[in-house]
């Protein structure tokens, strides 16, 4: 039987072995998903050593930069966003493979396109968390340019959060929320800008699922906006992975 599991910690709330077990059950697939919580990235070996049947992993907070040193392959997206959420083990006689893929960058990009405009030519992030790495990656394949509002230590391309004003949200017409501001149960929460510009030309794309629609999106699609969640995300990045753990390329 073939086992895949989830790395990370805390794994309170787990997306990922609930959408896999229900999948397996309903497609009637011999396969088991199972939560791998260690509080070291120095475990990692010990999770491979123990469960000889792995073939995949997915990888999430804090470990989808820290587990790189551990693998022997990247594809094109981690290496260059140097985070992995998706590991192939390969078990040869000569040892295990371990090759690393983010397919956040699948998930999003493949949501997005359908959505996109003539008038989506200019992006403003919202965060510069982990998640905004893959966001940055298909915007500049998609060829969108893009700033990112920061709390921390501005970098290149990035912005404050009070440098937001009424003419840059007129300007940049697709609006993605890459924080955790509305998710369940702190619903109420939204990224502060000045929402009284959105318009009917604005695509809203938020990262948050739960709940399905945000006070972000809400307020967008008040003034005519389309919104989109991130649950269409979620699903694609998932099937993305269980694609790469059952193909040889």
């Amino acid at each position: 039987m073939k086992r895949y599991g989830l790395l990370g910690y805390p794994l309170t709330h787990s997306f990922s072995k609930r959408y896999f077990t229900e999948k397996f059950e309903t497609e009637n697939i011999e396969s088991t998903y199972e939560n791998f919580e260690i509080d070291s990235i120095t475990k990692f070996p010990e999770i491979l050593e123990n469960n000889p049947e792995i073939i995949g992993l997915n990888v999430t907070i804090p470990y989808k930069e820290q587990v790189i040193p551990y693998l022997d392959e990247l594809n094109d997206s981690a290496r260059e966003i140097k985070a992995v959420n998706t590991i192939r083990v390969t078990r040869t006689e000569s040892g295990v493979h371990l090759k690393g893929f983010n397919t956040d960058t699948f998930g999003f990009e493949s949501t997005l396109t359908p959505l996109l405009k003539e008038q989506h030519k200019k992006a403003l992030i919202l965060g510069t968390g982990g998640a905004s790495k893959a966001l940055k990656y298909v915007l500049n394949k998609l060829g969108i340019d893009y700033v990112s509002a920061s709390i921390e230590k501005l970098k290149e391309k990035e912005i404050r959060y009070e440098d937001i004003d009424e003419k840059m949200i007129a300007e940049r017409l697709l609006i993605i929320n890459a924080t955790p501001l509305g998710t369940y149960p702190k619903v109420d929460t939204f990224p502060n800008i000045p929402y009284e510009v959105i318009g009917k030309d604005h695509l809203l794309f938020d990262l948050v699922y739960n709940p399905e629609v945000t006070q972000f999106m809400a307020k967008g699609m008040a003034n005519g906006a389309v919104a989109k969640n991130g649950y269409d995300m979620l699903l694609g990045q998932a099937n993305k992975a269980y694609e790469i753990w059952n193909s040889k390329e």
